[in-house]
């Protein structure tokens, strides 16, 4: 496993924060997606057993693009210095989502500052499984929040931490983690059992970092004026558990609680309402303010996963011979 060059590191971030995510450069994501769905198809059909079959496809898939990045990279530095420091700092961006969840998210405020509901609910749409078609406005800014504050983790933080662990090879591991839950992770006759093995991994890769985000966000409503680090950490305790995934509440109510709104609550799926338990307190309405709120979240937390990234790296140089 590669380990990580600060200098990539660096670079993968501003990449992402200049490019986002450009159609026309090649993802490895979009790669993993194809394999999932040609495995699936083929396990399907030798395995009668869809637990055992999702679980090969769990480890295949994860394995497969574990020992790619590995050999991808080997190459690469066997190739000259230049040529590694390029695809590694190519497969690290890749794997990033700051830029990607800022402009996808900025998008919908932009349609509701401008009184256009109907264009807001479809950019909505893009980036949330729930029915968008019937929200108002208040319901939109929830939306809005809530993606926001469970991306950061495993969107942002979450890849930025294997990254800072090892290397890109494992950043790329984790997405297809992540890739497989958003696939075959489904709670529906398809997937029930086909999927379980891949949602439950996605719970695991998420634990740690999850909370991790929400002490982060903790922190940063600190930094952030108008934002309560305290409330952030007393509903994030109170509520972190609010939620059906295990992971996802604990950015959410962190959130919540460093904006002083309340979460959660009644959506629908595919026209099925489903009735969720609520996150924070309704201290102030959600709008344009607690999204934006949400954002400066995001960054800042960000940030302080960075400069303590960098300080426990240069501290073990100066120190450990």
């Amino acid at each position: 496993m590669h380990s990580m060059d600060p200098l990539v590191l660096i670079t993968a971030i501003a990449l992402d924060l200049l490019l986002g995510d450009p159609r026309w450069l090649p993802h490895p994501v979009v790669g993993i997606g194809k394999a999932i769905t040609t495995m699936e198809k083929a396990l399907r059909r030798v395995f009668s057993n869809e637990r055992v079959g999702g679980t090969i496809l769990l480890v295949c898939i994860v394995g497969g693009v574990l020992a790619a990045a590995n050999i991808i990279l080997l190459g690469a530095y066997t190739l000259h210095t230049v040529a590694g420091f390029v695809v590694s700092s190519w497969l690290s961006f890749t794997c990033l989502a700051l830029h990607s969840l800022h402009g996808e998210s900025k998008q919908v405020a932009e349609r509701l500052e401008v009184g256009d509901l109907e264009g807001a609910r479809t950019f909505l749409s893009r980036i949330v499984g729930r029915d968008t078609e019937h929200l108002d406005e208040p319901e939109i800014w929830r939306a809005l929040v809530e993606t926001v504050a469970e991306n950061t983790s495993d969107g942002v933080i979450a890849p930025l931490m294997y990254l800072m662990l090892g290397g890109p090879a494992l950043a790329l591991a984790y997405k297809a983690v992540n890739t497989l839950d958003s696939m075959v992770g489904y709670k529906n006759d398809r997937y029930i059992r086909f999927g379980w093995a891949s949602a439950r991994f996605d719970d695991l890769a998420n634990w740690v970092p999850a909370r991790i985000t929400g002490v982060l966000m903790t922190a940063a409503a600190a930094l952030i004026a108008g934002l309560s680090a305290k409330n952030a950490l007393c509903i994030m305790l109170r509520d972190g558990g609010n939620h059906s995934s295990p992971n996802s509440g604990i950015p959410e109510a962190a959130a919540a609680g460093a904006l002083g709104v309340r979460l959660g609550g009644a959506n629908r799926y595919f026209g099925i309402l489903v009735e969720k338990p609520t996150i924070g307190d309704p201290e102030q309405q959600l709008s344009l303010e607690s999204y934006r709120g949400a954002i400066r979240l995001m960054y800042t937390s960000t940030a302080l996963l960075f400069a303590l990234w960098g300080s426990l790296t240069v501290s073990y140089r100066l120190f450990i011979p």
